[in-house]
């Protein structure tokens, strides 16, 4: 009933606050024999760790995993896989003005009539601080898909629009985010988001952004057709992230405008000799490589969209918790736009996902569907 657990077959659950002592998970469900390159979890959070560059929070924490059980000699038993990141740089002393204060746009106010009680520290388990054990277990889930289908399966994302600014389909390269500090693949959207987070600091406010993440190498028949399709399930997982406020698969909401014709992912027979194609190739993929709630073979395609940072410097209007009419002027290392640290996130659930799926497929039906061409 807490809701600090995510999927089936393979099961996070995870605990910790913004400033507490740690933050920390166990991955229940994975199986035995998955090679575990503890280097590979590190660059995972190193990506989504703040400090990194002038355009994120300046909190500074090493985020530096250290794994307590479920794995011998570089390799997983088979029992949960429990790991702890410890808080570094909490700074509790910054939230004391505000901790009679509801703060707009934060759980503050809902969680306090939920609970009877909240933690003003940075917010407690509501803070992205926690989403650095989701990506922990997001590598470890990604192991878990090349253990199952090799290493040709990968999950990546970027950053496709900031502040209303998205990116140009004409400039997307992906060898172009590891260049720069927003995972970014439009070298000319950077320039312009360079100034955009600059005079967005300036008048202490904060700008929304959406991303984008990937799949390839993912094999026909995953998700369910019903309630767990592997779309909803998706959906679920991104939208968990702190400040999302929309998601879409595929064409998402653009499926809305386009005729029935145009959204058709047609089929031809593939004649590449390629044993893994199923005979099958597809002309587009506005599905996102879902149909039916089940993998189509295709790359998996999703979208994300978060809100502008809750956190400001500038004055707010408010009520304190015994209902006067006050201002909240929030203290502290915040991000200008929290959409460009969401990025390994947003790779992490869609990794979580894919290897809880993949573990139920197998569970289910023995094997797996047509690996993609």
């Amino acid at each position: 009933m807490p809701g600090n657990s995510f999927g089936r077959a393979l099961v996070l659950t995870g605990w910790g606050e913004s400033h507490g002592a740690a933050i920390g998970g166990a991955l229940d469900g994975m199986p035995p024999g998955v090679a575990v390159d503890i280097a590979d979890i590190q660059s995972a959070l190193d990506r989504r760790a703040p400090g990194g560059s002038r355009f994120v929070s300046q909190r500074r924490e090493t985020d530096t995993v250290e794994i307590l059980s479920g794995i011998y000699e570089g390799r997983t038993t088979g029992h949960p896989v429990a790991f702890m990141i410890a808080n570094s740089d909490a700074r509790p002393r910054d939230y004391s003005a505000i901790k009679d204060l509801y703060r707009p746009s934060h759980a503050d106010w809902s969680w306090r009539q939920k609970y009877g009680v909240r933690d003003p520290r940075g917010g407690g388990r509501s803070s992205a601080r926690e989403t650095a054990v989701r990506v922990a277990a997001g590598a470890l889930a990604l192991m878990v898909l090349r253990h199952l289908f090799g290493d040709g399966a990968s999950v990546r994302g970027a950053l496709i629009e900031l502040g209303g600014d998205a990116v140009s389909r004409d400039n997307w390269d992906w060898n172009e985010i590891p260049r720069n500090p927003f995972f970014c693949p439009d070298a000319d959207a950077v320039a312009r988001w360079e100034k955009r987070i600059d005079d967005a600091r300036k008048d202490q406010n904060s700008l929304g952004a959406i991303c984008q993440v990937e799949a390839r190498g993912v094999p026909a028949g995953l998700g369910e057709p019903v309630y767990d399709r592997l779309d909803a399930d998706i959906a679920k997982a991104l939208m968990s992230i702190n400040a999302v406020k929309g998601v879409e698969v595929g064409a998402g909401f653009g499926a809305a405008r386009m005729t029935g014709a145009d959204h058709a992912d047609e089929m031809r027979s593939d004649d590449s000799g390629k044993d893994d194609s199923g005979g099958v190739k597809f002309l587009s993929n506005n599905a996102g490589g879902v149909l039916g709630g089940v993998s189509s073979g295709q790359p998996v395609v999703a979208r994300f969209a978060l809100k502008p940072t809750s956190s400001l410097a500038r004055p707010l209007r408010t009520v304190d918790t015994g209902g006067a009419e006050v201002e909240a002027q929030t203290k502290g290392r915040h991000d200008p736009c929290v959409g460009i640290r969401a990025v390994p996130i947003g790779e992490a659930m869609l990794a979580l996902v894919l290897a809880d799926h993949a573990l139920r497929q197998r569970g289910q039906c023995g094997g797996f569907g047509v690996a993609p061409g």
